[in-house]
């Protein structure tokens, strides 16, 4: 892992060049269709079988890897597909947020679902939930 004075150095630095960080531990993010970084998606198996491959019209942000793997099973056998997917991480200071991704999300025209995979115990899930209620966030 990296430790965490140098996980607060890294943020500050992307902040100061307006960059979106994602993790340190993460395993990663994907956009059907483009680029794919890390293990999310897993092997080609489920890639394939995910459909991973082309792009839907669902995002998603997740702090578990593990279950961003199963989101894109379940959103590609109820919906068009995934658009992109963000596991953030279980870091103390994580690089990006919930928040930062859903808004990210809420601006994209191609995104017509957003989708959370919050923990118990988090608070990040307030500041969502405050933003739906006041209506930043509608879809």
């Amino acid at each position: 892992g990296i430790p965490e004075n140098l996980t607060r150095l890294m943020i500050k630095k992307a902040d100061s060049r307006n960059v979106l960080l994602i993790g340190p531990a993460t395993v990663g993010g994907i956009k059907p269709g483009c680029f794919k970084i890390g293990n999310t998606g897993g092997m080609i198996d489920n890639i394939l079988s995910s459909k991973l491959y082309r792009p839907g019209s669902v995002a998603y942000v997740s702090r578990s890897g593990g279950m961003s793997n199963e989101l894109n099973n379940i959103i590609s056998r109820t919906t068009n597909g995934v658009y992109e997917g963000v596991a953030i991480g279980g870091d103390r200071y994580p690089g990006s947020t919930f928040f930062d991704h859903i808004m990210r999300y809420e601006r994209d025209p191609n995104v017509k679902l957003i989708l959370l995979l919050g923990e118990v115990g988090g608070i990040e899930e307030y500041e969502v939930a405050n933003a739906i209620k006041n209506r930043v966030i509608t879809k």
